[in-house]
């Protein structure tokens, strides 16, 4: 699988604690070896996020992704739940 990133989520990550970033890149790690796999609570995001997935990265942040073309993945946005969500 590839991996590109937003200037959106680049510009999120910047903002995210080290401890967030640091935690990202394990997550992500994971999501490589296995998009599904179940500590990721990888899932379809509905309502203004409709083309969106969502991964765990810790218990408050999520980091949303789309499908560019077959085996390639965005990240697009990085952010609290609330921030996310409203």
């Amino acid at each position: 699988m590839k991996v590109s990133f937003h200037n959106r989520f680049n510009k999120s990550y910047k903002r995210c604690p080290a401890k967030v970033q640091k935690q990202f890149k394990k997550r992500l790690k994971s999501f490589l070896e296995n998009p599904y796999n179940p500590l990721l609570e990888n899932h379809a995001l509905g309502g203004d996020w409709q083309d969106f997935r969502s991964i765990n990265v810790t218990g408050d942040y999520r980091a949303l992704y789309y499908h560019l073309v077959d085996d390639t993945v965005e990240f697009f946005i990085i952010d609290t739940h609330s921030n996310l969500y409203g």
